[in-house]
Order: structure tokens, then sequence, then C-alpha cells
């Protein structure tokens, strides 16, 4: 009789010291996770995955991947943000949030040659592009201020920014200035065209009495000569 009762009392006993010994490794487990290494952050940005882990592992922290974005500066596959700043304490085992960068977006290029600089700025501008930078060169065939070349190219695919090759224009031909006294308006008019010359002539008469600039003076196309015409 005295041996059941013994066997009775003890059940209970296994019992609570088995809750005794797991709420105690509970609360050990709960200490030694409280007492963790705090670790600083390391910066990840710009990183491709194989190096953020092995700088994570250092530290002993884990890397996630929450998401991925375009950005034309970054190239695709390297971090592009992190959700703890770098330098910021963390514990140990803490995973670090991280954004891929997708690299620049891909898109078709419009074709703006022909068009003028300022509208092939807007055209690039209404299709989510930029002028990376204007190149300014002589041409003796296009006119002025008129795209003559892209890069890169219509239809193209590439980033977000378009070099545009726009005319200047042909080269200012420096020559001397002929002698038009003597000769006639008409004969006068017709030498002034052939230099891309305009005229400015006062006077009545048959010839050029005078002229200025004078003869031999260096002029360029474009510019005014002024002639005095005989009986003023």
């Amino acid at each position: 009789m005295q041996k059941a009762v013994s066997k009775i009392i003890k059940v209970p006993l296994y019992i609570f010291g088995f809750v005794l010994l797991g709420l105690l490794f509970a609360y050990l487990t709960f200490k030694l996770m409280s007492f963790s290494r705090t670790v600083d952050v390391p910066d990840l940005s710009g990183k491709n995955l194989v190096e953020a882990n092995e700088i994570l592992s250092k530290k002993g922290l884990n890397l996630k991947i929450e998401g991925e974005e375009y950005d034309p500066s970054i190239a695709g596959g390297y971090i592009l943000r992190q959700d703890v700043p770098a330098g910021s304490g963390v514990k140990e085992q803490r995973r670090i949030k991280v954004i891929l960068s997708k690299g620049p977006r891909v898109q078709t290029i419009p074709s703006v040659i022909g068009e003028s600089a300022d509208k092939a700025e807007s055209i690039l501008l209404q299709n989510g592009l930029k002028v990376a930078k204007v190149i300014r060169v002589h041409s003796g065939t296009d006119e002025r201020d008129k795209v003559i070349s892209q890069k890169p190219g219509p239809d193209e695919k590439i980033a977000e920014k378009v070099t545009l090759i726009v005319s200047a224009g042909p080269y200012e031909v420096i020559y001397y200035c002929p002698d038009f006294q003597g000769k006639t308006p008409e004969e006068a008019r017709q030498l002034a065209e052939k230099l891309g010359l305009k005229l400015n002539i006062t006077g009545s008469g048959e010839k050029v009495k005078s002229q200025k600039p004078k003869a031999g003076a260096q002029i360029k196309a474009g510019d005014i000569i002024n002639f005095q015409l005989e009986g003023e």
C-alpha cells in the first residue's frame, strides 16, 4: 500500500521537474538572445550579392532580397539600397533587407534628325529621355541649329540619355572685299550675290562712286557693303 502511494506521489514530482526544466531552458535561451553581440551594419550599396553575403556573414548578419528597381547609374544585379542604414547598431542574426538594381530602363529611341535642337529636346522629354549633351559641328548642307545625327540612333535600345549632333551652319569664309568702284549697280549686285554679301545702296547714278568697307578689307558672307553711287 505504501509503495503504491509512493509511486502516485512521484509522478507529479516528475512532471513538475520537467516543467521547471523547460521554464529554466526558455529563460536561459531568452537571456542568451538578449545578450547577443551588437554589430555595426556595413554599407552594401553598389555591392553584388556574393560580396554582400560575405560582408554580412563576417558580421553575423543575414541578407534578404526585398525587391528590384530600375536605376540609371547602378548596373543590374548590384545593391541599390538597404533598409537599415550603414553604421546602425543591430543584434547579430538580424536580416538586412536590400533592393537590387535592374539597371537602366531600356526603351526605343525616337528619331529627331532634321528637327531643331529645341524641338528635338522636347520630343525626347515626352518619351522620358534626356539630352546628355549637344555637339555642334559645321555643315555646308544642313541648316544651322538642325539635328543632323543622334547617338544612339533611331529605334536603337539604350538608357535614358541621348547625344545630339547639331549643325552650326557652314564655316565662315573670310576673304578680301573686292573693288566695286566704277561698276554699275547691276554688276555690283551680281558680284555681291556670288560672295553672299548684302548691299546698301545710296544715291543715284550709273556707277559706284565709293564703298565701305574699302577694297581689300577682310569680310565674310552675310556682311553689308555700303555703296555710294555717282550723282548724289
